[in-house]
């Protein structure tokens, strides 16, 4: 076992993904920016990360720094294109190849189920712990699926119910996704950790006043950030701003663009708004880098997170951090990520009549809005991406104590307490 105090060499394995592409493009999204600001903190704290990802694009080189001590991997598993993201499950096994032919690491810690398929078999044969962090679970097929969902394959079921059983650790992002884990797919409770993440709160801050008036008979703008897709319940965004009269109606700024899988998507959401007589409101500005993102942040009035499911939403305390008011869905780890009636306001319905309501009630309310929006700040600021990193770093660190069971048993690990 390694000496405690020892650097740890550390391998964050996203196969379908890149963490060095910007969200809300393709199938970037919360994942990579939990993976990269993880990574980076982590190595701040002294340890040497490699994320290890699949070749999108012939042009990746065999890899690239992405901060001191981080390093970014490509490794060739299948064509080197853009995939859909459900045609990654047709390369975890040569994926898990090139993983193996790589020098081991001291821990493996897997994003997603097609990382943790390819990953575990590799850490088992290496004698090292394996990691596993879900970011979304397949729900059984019975389960109804919003419009134009794409129903999961058998294979990440079962997939996901193996990892969650033989993983030396898995880490939840939230309380509400660490219940999906034991109830769900059967994990054990004691291996089980819930590790909160971060938010760069000097990266995503509050405008100044100046920057935050509203022109003259302007309604301003309210933020959706999110890839475009029927999970995302970009549709509800969209009939809620129409229900607002029409004097007070604000524009709806969707940040983010449609993946292969949801081919057509963007005409789908442009027809709708036709239809709801939105089409002069809505304004679809595509991904947007880090930068840009948080300075549409500053500048929006709310921001609205309607999604069916979110393990977290870090998109709410992206918000919150910028000193504005979200509303979001009543969905799994929203619900923690934003304080109902106190830096923001959680809706159980998805009516768009009851979503339009609550918007309109906020911007004719500028003092509640400015209640909301302190509490916001204060709360967000309280969540950086050290205190994540160094939760993380417990978790590693339990696994690779001395006097731990060996790797690769099925619920050999010791208890693992929930950090946040």
């Amino acid at each position: 076992m390694l000496p405690l105090e020892k650097s740890l060499r550390i391998a964050l394995v996203c196969l379908h993904t890149s963490p060095g592409a910007d969200p809300g493009a393709g199938d970037a999204g919360g994942m990579n920016v939990v993976v990269r600001h993880q990574a980076e903190a982590l190595a701040a704290l002294g340890h040497d990360v490699s994320i290890l990802t699949r070749r999108s694009a012939a042009d990746q080189p065999a890899s690239m720094q992405l901060a001191p001590a981080v390093t970014l991997q490509f490794l060739d598993a299948g064509p080197a294109v853009t995939l859909p993201k459900g045609q990654h499950e047709h390369w975890i096994e040569k994926f898990s190849a090139r993983l193996a032919a790589l020098p081991p690491y001291d821990i493996i810690h897997s994003h997603h189920w097609f990382s943790g398929m390819a990953a575990l078999p590799v850490a088992r044969r290496w004698g090292i712990p394996h990691v596993q962090s879900f970011h979304s679970i397949a729900a059984d097929n019975t389960t109804p699926l919003s419009a134009g969902e794409r129903a999961e394959s058998p294979g990440r079921m079962l997939g996901e119910a193996w990892l969650a059983r033989e993983s030396d650790s898995v880490v939840a992002i939230s309380a509400a996704e660490s219940a999906t884990i034991t109830g769900r797919l059967g994990g054990a409770a004691q291996r089980t950790a819930v590790v909160l993440p971060g938010v760069d709160s000097g990266m995503f801050s509050p405008a100044g006043h100046a920057d935050r008036v509203i022109p003259a008979g302007s309604g301003g703008y309210v933020l959706v950030a999110a890839r475009l897709q029927p999970l995302k319940g970009l549709d509800l965004a969209i009939a809620a701003i129409a229900a607002i009269p029409a004097g007070i109606r604000p524009a709806l700024v969707i940040a983010g663009a449609a993946s292969a899988d949801y081919d057509g998507y963007v005409d789908e959401l442009r027809a709708l708004a036709e239809r709801v007589g939105l089409t002069d409101e809505l304004r679809l500005v595509g991904p947007r880098s880090r930068v840009d993102l948080a300075s549409l942040f500053r500048g929006a009035r709310l921001v609205l997170v309607p999604s069916h499911s979110e393990t977290y939403g870090l998109v709410a305390l992206e918000g919150a951090a910028s000193g504005v008011p979200v509303i979001a869905a009543a969905s799994g780890g929203l619900r923690e990520a934003v304080v109902d009636g106190a830096t923001g306001l959680v809706l159980e319905s998805r009516d768009p009549r009851v979503w339009g309501d609550a918007i309109a009630r906020l911007l004719t309310d500028p003092q509640r809005a400015r209640r909301l929006s302190v509490a916001a700040r204060e709360h967000a600021v309280q969540l950086d991406w050290t205190r994540s990193a160094t939760s993380l770093l417990k978790v590693y660190r339990e696994l690779l104590a001395p006097g731990t069971p060996d790797h690769g048993l099925a619920g050999s690990c010791q208890h693992h307490r929930a950090v946040a």
